[in-house]
């Protein structure tokens, strides 16, 4: 593991503006024997002269001066220092002062009299703040590292792999966020041993929830609607309920701070039920069935011919799950898949949310930026690894129709229950299958005769459709599920698809990444 950062003192440039300079004099050489470097000016001419001569790391600016008052001047600095924050410094505590100056987005606002002591705390919160942060971040990982390298523990159940793959992820967020590149290498050193250990627990663990529904299992696709979306509905009459297709638990993660100003935000968890693509688990989501039982009891919803076909009836999926559950609710549904159904979306807001029943929204923007990497390059190079997969999400959310639709929710006090149907993982590995002609094509889940992976440690092989729940095929079918971060290739085809789909975000597999599934229930604040 890379040695800590050594983040030693450093000399940080400070305007300081009031016109009680004189006075203030014991706090300036206060904040220069903490190793600050102060520079005083007694107007806001003055203060704009020097930043024209000088660039300053911070300004403290009084509000009331002779002269301009410090807001009339804020202009005059941005245009100078557009990056540079300001500290607001006032004698007034009048409401519509801070208002004004929290417009302005200045970064801080003290009310005189201030001492040192209050000084050194708003210097040192905006000016070290970011480095004193990665530094506690760095050594609360460094401390928790040795024991998450020995928690090597055979024997977790559901609950103990929730809580080990929500730690890594949270790690995996903060260490990005910190720029502890080094650390973060570290910490993705310890996925091979996850995947490994993730996929041997699934082989026995999956199939024994299915079997003995009754008995200790989490949450799968098929309760979700029950466990968390009706308690709501039966409380307030009324829920709105999101599901954003292919998202993982680290890009929740990211977007979780920003829904969190509008609501208050409890995080749990599910498993997606295998495999983990969107016309199994999405359907399962809406149905409350398995797809087996779906295929049998349902026959008309459910033709396994492509997967936008696959996917087609959801909103009577979901009805006909509310019959078997003999509740009566109204139910408003509506996909999100191209700019133009966002467009309307924004249009409709009023009236999309707010009624009574569900209102159900599916957002397929993540899914489709995940499939549209191996076909774009730019988009490959845009969405590279993790990393920069959780930035475009971010940058997606914030300007979406989803940030849109969660700001009509909160003003209408809506409940929501925010959630996915999957995650993905990001293939960089090939595995040779061998398999007839007959057997489907996709990239980390098939089904066949006589399908097997040239190396066993590639793939769960389940030779028993009854196991998994699954439609059945016919004498002789195998699935085929991967496992890690593998994508399943032809021998024949080898270099066509290594070329085509190594490092692209794939789903259909088991991993933590695509089977633990974030679910948020969001209540307005």
């Amino acid at each position: 593991m890379p040695p800590l950062p050594k983040l030693g003192p450093t000399s940080r440039a400070v305007l300081w503006v009031d016109d009680e300079a004189d006075l203030l004099e014991p706090h300036r050489l206060f904040l220069v024997d903490k190793g600050f470097d102060v520079s005083m000016a007694r107007n806001a001419d003055d203060a704009v002269e020097m930043l024209r001569r000088r660039s300053y790391d911070l300004l403290l600016l009084d509000e009331q001066m002779p002269g301009r008052r410090g807001l009339d001047a804020f202009r005059d600095v941005r245009e100078l220092a557009p990056a540079m924050p300001v500290v607001m410094i006032t004698k007034s505590e009048d409401d519509s002062t801070l208002r004004e100056a929290l417009g302005a987005d200045v970064r801080d606002y003290l009310v005189k009299p201030v001492s040192p002591r209050q000084v050194l705390s708003v210097v040192t919160k905006v000016l070290e703040g970011p480095r004193i942060r990665q530094q506690a971040v760095a050594r609360a990982f460094v401390e928790r590292f040795r024991a998450l390298e020995l928690e090597r523990n055979p024997h977790l159940d559901w609950r103990g792999w929730i809580e080990r793959f929500d730690e890594l992820m949270r790690w995996d967020v903060d260490l990005t966020a910190a720029g502890e590149t080094g650390l973060y290498e570290s910490l993705r050193g310890l996925y091979p041993d996850m995947h490994r250990e993730f996929a041997a627990f699934m082989a026995r663990a999956y199939p024994a929830w299915l079997k003995n529904l009754d008995g200790d299992r989490p949450p799968l696709s098929i309760d979700v609607v029950p466990e968390f979306v009706l308690p709501v509905l039966q409380r307030d009459r009324r829920v709105a309920l999101v599901v954003v297709d292919c998202m993982r638990l680290d890009q929740w993660r990211v977007l979780e701070p920003v829904i969190n100003a509008m609501f208050e935000v409890e995080t749990t968890h599910y498993y997606a039920v295998l495999p983990t693509a969107t016309p199994y688990a999405r359907n399962a989501l809406f149905a409350g069935l398995f797809p087996g039982e779906i295929a049998a009891r349902l026959p008309d919803w459910w033709g396994e011919r492509d997967d936008e076909s696959l996917n087609a009836h959801e909103r009577e999926l979901l009805e006909a799950q509310l019959v078997e559950l003999k509740v009566q609710a109204s139910v408003r549904y509506q996909k999100i898949s191209t700019p133009g159904d966002s467009d309307d979306l924004e249009r409709h807001l009023a009236s999309a949310i707010g009624g009574e029943g569900i209102s159900a929204f599916v957002f397929n923007f993540v899914d489709l930026l995940t499939h549209g990497r191996s076909e774009s390059a730019i988009l490959y190079e845009v969405a590279r690894d993790e990393v920069a997969l959780r930035a475009l999400t971010l940058q997606w959310f914030q300007r979406s129709s989803l940030y849109a639709l969660l700001r009509e929710a909160a003003r209408k006090k809506v409940t929501v229950v925010l959630t996915s149907d999957h995650g993905s993982i990001h293939c960089t590995t090939p595995a040779t299958v061998f398999a007839r002609r007959d057997a489907t094509h996709n990239l980390r889940y098939k089904f066949g005769e006589d399908l097997r992976a040239e190396r066993p440690e590639h793939a769960l092989q389940f030779t028993n459709e009854d196991m998994l729940r699954l439609p059945r095929r016919g004498m002789g079918a195998n699935t085929l599920l991967a496992v890690g971060n593998t994508f399943f290739v032809y021998p024949t085809k080898l270099r066509e698809y290594q070329g085509r789909y190594r490092g692209s975000f794939l789903h259909g597999g088991v991993t933590p990444e695509e089977c633990i599934v974030p679910l948020a229930l969001l209540t307005p604040r």
